[in-house]
């Protein structure tokens, strides 16, 4: 896909946002530093974006240049997993970044394929907040030090975390029992209990040892919007 075809298709998502009452040229112009004019001049096709001011435009909308490429596009260079030809299938392990901005995950992202039972993964629930139709749904990612700490004895240091992408709602999946998330933080993923207060997430930890971090979320921006996704399964080395 040529640059001008990702500068179109940048346009048009961004059109979308500001006809759903979702952003507009003046905020985009402050989120970004640029004049309102040079926006509004990208937007009617006056003008071109440098592959800066492209990167500036995504980073402050939350996007990867996967949402401006068709899916049909994106499959043909990504990881596209044989299934698996018994009763596994496989699942991706990636570092905690890849698993936090990519929809699909490239083969150039996956550090190895672990198996899991196809009975499992089909009868987990899903609860999706926003769009996540070409979100690869289970992504493996390996507790840190630090992560697999906060979170003990629920998870340890190098536990393997199943990540469901698809369900990034903050609804209990079981009834009186808190879910567990990798929620994205400064750039850094956090594994955490998650609630919300004031336009605020709270991410507590398990471990009472570990402090309380917050984030503050953007003017409209929903808990889906930072949640990675529920940790569905913990594999921990013995």
């Amino acid at each position: 896909m040529k640059f001008r075809m990702l500068q179109e298709n940048l346009r048009k998502t961004l059109w979308e946002c500001i006809d759903a009452g979702e952003l507009t040229g003046l905020r985009l112009a402050e989120q970004t530093g640029f004049k309102q004019a040079h926006i509004s001049n990208f937007l009617n096709r006056k003008r071109g974006l440098s592959l800066e001011g492209m990167d500036r435009v995504l980073n402050v909308q939350h996007l990867s240049v996967l949402d401006l490429i068709d899916p049909a596009e994106v499959n043909k260079r990504a990881s596209i997993l044989p299934p698996g030809e018994d009763e596994f299938d496989n699942v991706v392990v990636a570092d905690p970044h890849i698993a936090a901005s990519e929809a699909l995950i490239m083969s150039m992202h996956v550090k190895e394929i672990l198996k899991f039972k196809k009975s499992f993964l089909k009868r987990l629930k899903e609860d999706v907040e926003g769009d996540r139709r070409n979100w690869e749904r289970f992504v493996i990612i390996k507790a840190d030090a630090q992560g697999g700490a906060r979170m003990y004895p629920r998870t340890t240091p190098g536990a393997t975390l199943l990540l469901d992408r698809h369900y990034n709602s903050l609804t209990p999946y079981r009834r009186g029992e808190s879910n567990i998330y990798a929620v994205r933080k400064d750039g850094a993923c956090v594994i955490s209990y998650v609630e919300t207060a004031d336009g605020h997430l709270i991410l507590r930890p398990n471990n009472p040892a570990y402090p309380v971090e917050v984030i503050t979320m953007e003017d409209g921006r929903k808990p889906g919007d930072y949640i990675i996704g529920r940790v569905c399964h913990v594999g921990i080395e013995t």
